[in-house]
């Protein structure tokens, strides 16, 4: 009965929101996230539903959000915004809204509130990183590997990754800095609460660079989040990074001979920004989309899909069986206490600060 009330308040706010001015509304969007297993979860959650309440409305899908930033600054240099809601991390749209390529808005005007009735802004609370930023789900980077290929001793911490020799065959890491040099310093000897007092100096930097050089020769790098989980089903690798979601993925869905390590995973929160320069038009569609695809109900049913955790509150009590494999989903969620005895809390401010430059000097190493 209370998620029957739900949805029919939702949905209700959702029709009264669209009532107003649906003729000044474009029929269409372009909808920017990842590809994969997570993006397929946000199709099954909330934009399916919502086309089904709005017919004449279409959306496309761009699988861009790894390149989202540089995209969005040629986009404003060349004035065509050619995305109406984009799918980020939260670093990345905390560096979009200090460059002023993402709006800001007010979390009570364009976000519901809580189907307990809790205010949006206490419902999201912390999570709201930027004023730019809306959070979706909470998710992890960690490693999956072989279960088939460790031989007798599965591994059990991320340093395992650096371990040639316990662990021989290749690798898979992002083709970017973010989560490689905090491993990489971790595993060299750095304690976890100095990880990114070293890394903000030249010197550690280097000092991750050269544990990440043991591993070099060996390693695959991707840059979509669906390639690890493929190399993985194939024995391409014997290991690698990816979202927790889809390890899980690989591992329930696919039946694969995966296993997940979750030591060292590092939390990350995911969500969409809206572009400056939109239509009012465009922008209009975007809001009302917007408020329905991020309330209780839709971000507890993303949850049915993929194993992130909702960004809301009032969301994790509706989280419930996997819909397709009747499994529950709470066991597979990075933030369960079971997974997250060792985990690394993913630093927003200083990625946004340091991220151009340690990306330049990581992917000209990786050029080496």
């Amino acid at each position: 009965m209370k998620l029957t009330k739900t949805l029919l308040a939702s949905t209700a706010l959702t029709v009264s929101a669209g009532a107003v001015a649906a003729q000044d509304m474009a029929d269409s969007m372009t909808l920017v996230s990842w590809g994969g297993a997570y993006q397929r979860s946000q199709d099954e959650a909330y934009v399916k539903p919502y086309l089904e309440m709005h017919p004449d409305v279409s959306v496309s899908w761009d699988e861009s959000s790894n390149e989202a930033v540089a995209r969005l600054r040629a986009m404003n240099e060349a004035g065509n915004i050619t995305w109406d809601l984009v799918d980020v991390v939260a670093a990345d749209a905390i560096r979009l809204c200090d460059e002023g390529l993402a709006m800001d808005y007010d979390p009570e005007a364009l976000l519901a509130e809580g189907d307990d009735g809790t205010s949006a802004e206490d419902d999201f609370g912390d999570l709201i990183v930027s004023d730019c930023f809306i959070p979706q789900i909470v998710y992890s980077t960690t490693v999956g590997y072989r279960t088939d290929l460790v031989g007798d001793t599965a591994p059990t911490d991320i340093c395992a990754l650096f371990d040639l020799e316990a662990y021989p065959g290749k690798r898979a890491l992002e083709r970017r800095p973010i989560n490689n040099m905090e491993w990489a310093l971790y595993c060299d000897g750095v304690a976890k609460d100095e990880i990114y007092d070293v890394l903000e100096t030249p010197e550690g930097q280097d000092r991750a660079l050269a544990k990440l050089d043991s591993i070099k020769d060996e390693t695959v790098w991707w840059s979509a989040g669906a390639d690890t989980p493929q190399l993985l089903a194939d024995g391409e690798v014997i290991m690698g990074s990816t979202y927790n979601g889809r390890l899980f993925s690989v591992i329930e869905e696919q039946d694969q001979p995966v296993g997940m390590l979750w030591d060292m995973q590092v939390f990350d929160l995911d969500g969409w920004i809206i572009p400056t320069g939109l239509s009012d038009e465009s922008l209009a569609r975007v809001k009302d989309f917007v408020m329905f695809a991020t309330d209780t109900q839709r971000l507890a049913d993303q949850a049915k899909y993929i194993s992130y955790g909702p960004a809301r509150q009032s969301s994790a009590p509706l989280v419930g069986e996997h819909a397709e494999l009747g499994i529950e989903m709470a066991p597979h969620m990075p933030t369960d206490p079971a997974n997250a005895e060792n985990t690394l809390l993913y630093n927003y401010e200083f990625w946004a600060d340091y991220r151009d430059d340690i990306d330049a000097k990581f992917q000209s190493w990786l050029a080496q």
